[in-house]
């Protein structure tokens, strides 16, 4: 049974199958198209007790923005959640929330059932959050128009890790923070550079070690890299680490 997940919005037309957006092409399309995922985007305003499908009002308190009520939300989640017997891991995407790390993409593919609820506006009532207790989650410390852009984001790093998605399935594992770029103490580094035809480019070489055959010595060596670019370039990641003496992959 593919992985089922349902997107709470106030603009589901940005998640049309047939839509040119991130969703409509390259690896996600093709995962729903074989059967490995599946996708619903429901209009929370659909559950809108006003005339108008009215879905946010003026902050109590004061202050510029509105806010979205706690009835169409709530609402919104209790008749999605029947209309599929399989239990949903509610995620809110907020900017409140916790990092997506890699780790948690993972655990995310194993589940049955996502239910991502993609608020809008200055945010939404407090007291529906309380109750539905989802799993909240931040793409970046910067501020979006809406959560429907970071709900896009976390389903490509889910649906790409469903089994049957690559062509290699161990080829999510070897990229960045993938379980497999993992040093001897299970730290998790940035992926190695990588080198295709020609040999030479523009006067640059491949790597020798990339054309000795020494499969222990190419993995000594991407692990040495993958190393010294986590070190450089994400320090916050890697604090303490000592390169003068690689541990030996091979």
């Amino acid at each position: 049974m593919p992985i089922r997940i349902d997107i709470l919005t106030t603009f589901p037309e940005m998640f049309a199958a047939d839509a040119p957006a991130a969703l409509g092409v390259s690896i996600p399309a093709r995962a729903r198209k074989a059967g490995l995922v599946e996708w619903h985007a429901t209009d929370i305003r659909g559950y809108s007790t006003d005339k108008h499908r009215k879905t946010d009002e003026r902050p109590f308190g004061g202050g510029p923005g509105m806010v979205m009520m706690c009835q169409p939300v709530w609402d919104a989640v209790m008749a999605v959640e029947a209309m599929d017997p399989r239990p949903a891991t509610r995620i809110l995407l907020t900017p409140q929330g916790q990092p997506l790390r890699q780790a948690t993409v993972e655990e995310l593919a194993r589940r049955p059932r996502l239910l991502l609820l993609a608020g809008h506006y200055e945010g939404i009532d407090e007291r529906v959050i309380q109750r539905l207790v989802p799993l909240e989650i931040s793409i970046g410390d910067y501020v979006l128009s809406g959560g429907e852009l970071a709900a896009m984001v976390l389903m490509d790093a889910v649906i790409r890790l469903i089994p049957g998605v690559l062509g290699h399935d161990e080829s999510a594992g070897s990229d960045s923070f993938g379980v497999a770029a993992t040093d001897p103490a299970g730290r998790r580094l940035l992926d190695c550079p990588h080198y295709t035809r020609p040999r030479v480019w523009e006067g640059m070489e491949v790597p020798e070690v990339l054309m000795s055959g020494d499969h222990g010595k190419i993995a000594r060596w991407r692990l040495e890299q993958m190393i010294e670019r986590t070190k450089a370039r994400r320090p916050d990641l890697f604090p303490k680490i000592d390169l003068s003496s690689p541990p030996d992959a091979g």
